[in-house]
């Protein structure tokens, strides 16, 4: 029995034990959470605090970060802009506002050509109330009082009776007057109005002497981009609104939602939109005291400032290579479709964009094209015989080293399809390397579900275009690569059911693709079956005070979408053919990159039709060129697209072909070479 209560006053024991174990944990928690909530986020807490029991607001403008390239070279900027604003003052009345306009628009020089007749009406009903409220009939003045019409609707009727006749009366004084009348006026009324931007030294003076003479009106400083490189890669940077542009109105809920203004500057496009998070400046905050003093509570702050993984050097050779290679090419004969190419270099392993340049001829003048690539596809020809070539292996109706004869295929009801010259019995090396399309149409029959023999009848099925597209797929053709940039097209999928598509489909010649699709589908071959998500973004710093890079707050990482589904020793194979395409004595791509940089790649050629003539009928058959490849071969650290839509068309008087695109390449690779060695 003694045993017992033993045992019982134990288990009371260790119960208040536990429980007094636990309470202890409770109190280091609570103390803990106390200590970071009074002492490490005091200052946070006290600002938040601030903001919710007192008046305050963020005012004037901080710089965006700066955006740099992979070696810190700064090649965007902010320079100052003096600004004219005003923000409308407590218990400020219609006619005083009325009195301070045309007391300030003779000193300031505004454009009243945007004064549109809306504004200019709204304007004398602002300034002849009584007047106005004269056009109004009893009748109407009766329907106010039953809600039957609306105040808004009042006003509208006000606006609508006010003639052409009574605003000739306005001479440009009231012109000027209306349009500084409407800018105070934009917006909401407890915002800061950006009046005029960029202003001359004398208007920016005489504001900022006059201020008190002028309530509601001041001057700051704006900032607008700058770009030590000129229009290099400018159109990839993307652009960014004005102060008196504000945010886009498209956008409006959702940038006030995140705790933008209206006048606000934003990116708007491309790199300065994608990564607005981090180049967004930080306002100043100020608590109001009364309606004519401002505390700082918190000073503005610059955005903290990108590094790109474009190498701008890199990025200025290229741009100037593919310049010289276009001039040169249109002096030459059957180019006169022809009018751009594009060059993008990659690293293979980690998705970093070196380089993306295109250039395009536009009345004469060659411009910059490098959207293009993102939203243009085109049809990539042989240099997809990499995905098809593993679509046999993996089947298994192909194996390494069979040997197939390449001969004209004669399809029923179709006209013959050849490789460009007649190879014979060859094996997939040599296929490759020569870019047998013939090996690409046997096998895809054989994927089809039948074998080849002359004449014979082509069966639809599904499964073979499906299983050759799921394969484009997973190197990314056909499909968006992911790449950092808030534009991207898939390019082209075709719906048509006809069964000779598949022999087109397998040769590059029937479905389209833009050229970072193909820059994402060589680097996939090349880091041996990753498909990473192409990145223009490599790493995000504070900001500092100098032009020195801050502190580092974190690098990008890349992005695995998807290993390719295949046997390793099949994708070895397909490297081993687009190494022989390079280093075969007659494989298509000698001459492209040189041999010091041991590379392996794969060209293409494909036929394109134009209407020339706006008729809306196809009358040109035109020839684009291409070419995808890496180096080096057994260590990649670079891939290479260059593609060159339209360079040839076919002649009644000759069959010149353009080499614009092997002349582009190896200009470009030696470039690469020269900067980064093997």
């Amino acid at each position: 029995m003694k045993g017992k209560n033993i045992n019982f006053d134990n288990k009371i024991t260790g119960r208040f034990t536990f429980f007094m174990f636990i309470i202890i944990c409770l109190f280091i928690i609570l103390f803990i959470k106390l200590f970071f909530v009074m002492v490490v986020d005091y200052k946070k807490n006290k600002l938040d605090l601030a903001k919710l029991t007192s008046n305050y607001v963020t005012l004037g403008s901080s710089p965006r970060g700066r955006i740099y390239d992979r070696n810190y070279n700064i090649i965007v900027d902010n320079k100052a802009i003096n600004t004219i604003v005003y923000k409308k003052e407590k218990k400020v009345s219609i006619k005083e506002m009325i009195d301070l306009a045309y007391e300030v628009a003779p000193h300031l020089k505004l454009d009243v050509t945007k004064l549109t007749l809306r504004v200019k009406k709204e304007f004398f009903l602002a300034k002849y109330p009584d007047l106005c409220n004269e056009k109004i009939t009893n009748e109407e003045k009766k329907l106010l009082k039953e809600r039957k019409l609306t105040n808004q609707d009042i006003e509208e009727l006000k606006i609508e009776r006010i003639t052409d006749l009574e605003l000739k009366e306005f001479s440009s004084d009231d012109f000027e007057a209306a349009y500084l009348f409407y800018l105070m006026n934009r917006g909401y009324a407890y915002e800061e109005k950006v009046i005029k931007s960029d202003v001359s030294d004398e208007e920016f003076a005489y504001i900022s002497e006059n201020n008190e003479k002028f309530p509601g009106f001041s001057t700051r400083v704006d900032w607008e981009r700058i770009y030590p490189y000129g229009d290099t890669l400018k159109s990839i940077l993307g652009t960014v609104s004005t102060a008196s542009q504000g945010i886009p109105a498209e956008e409006k809920d959702e940038y006030l939602e995140a705790g933008y203004s209206l006048n606000e500057q934003v990116g708007l496009s491309y790199i300065e939109k994608q990564y607005e998070k981090y180049l967004k400046g930080k306002k100043a905050v100020y608590e109001v005291i009364n309606s004519h003093e401002l505390k700082l509570v918190e000073p503005g702050k610059r955005g903290n400032d990108i590094v790109l993984s474009i190498d701008i050097n890199l990025q200025i050779a290229i741009e100037k290579i593919i310049e010289e290679q276009m001039r040169r090419a249109k002096g030459e004969p059957n180019t006169e479709y022809y009018d751009h190419s594009s060059v993008i270099i990659q690293e293979p392993n980690t998705g970093e964009i070196l380089a993306i340049a295109s250039k395009k001829i536009v009345n004469g003048e060659i411009v910059d094209n490098v959207t293009s690539m993102l939203i243009s596809p085109i049809t990539p020809g042989s240099v997809v015989k990499g995905a098809s070539m593993l679509v046999g292996y993996d089947t298994g109706v192909i194996k390494a080293g069979e040997y197939l004869v390449d001969e004209c295929v004669k399809i029923s009801g179709a006209p013959e399809k050849c490789s460009y010259v007649t190879l014979g019995k060859i094996d997939d090396i040599v296929a490759m390397a020569k870019s047998s399309n013939v090996y690409q149409f046997k096998t895809a029959i054989r994927v089809n579900g039948q074998e080849y023999s002359k004449n014979m009848k082509l069966n639809f099925n599904q499964k073979a275009f499906d299983t050759y597209r799921n394969m484009y797929h997973s190197f990314g053709l056909g499909v968006k690569t992911g790449i950092d940039l808030p534009i991207e097209s898939s390019g082209y999928t075709s719906k048509d059911k006809n069964a000779g598509n598949l022999l087109d489909f397998v040769m590059g010649q029937y479905e389209t693709y833009t050229p970072i699709q193909l820059s994402q589908y060589v680097s996939t071959i090349a880091n041996g079956g990753s498909r990473i998500a192409p990145h223009l973004l490599k790493e995000v710093h504070e900001a500092t005070d100098s032009e020195k890079i801050g502190k580092l707050l974190f690098s990008v990482e890349k992005e695995v979408l998807n290993k390719i589904n295949v046997k390793s020793e099949h994708l070895n194979r397909v490297k081993e053919g687009f190494y022989a395409v390079m280093h075969m004595s007659d494989g298509y791509g000698r001459g492209y990159i040189d041999d010091k940089l041991n590379a392996a790649g794969k060209t293409g050629t494909s036929q394109s039709f134009l209407d020339t003539n706006n008729d809306g009928i196809i009358d040109t058959e035109t020839i684009t060129s291409s070419f995808v490849g890496y180096a080096p071969a057994d260590n990649p650290k670079m891939s290479i697209v260059v593609t060159s839509p339209n360079s040839s068309h076919p002649n009644s008087t000759t069959d010149f072909a353009s080499l614009v695109t092997l002349r582009i390449t190896k200009a470009v690779t030696n470039k690469y070479y020269e900067m980064y060695g093997g």
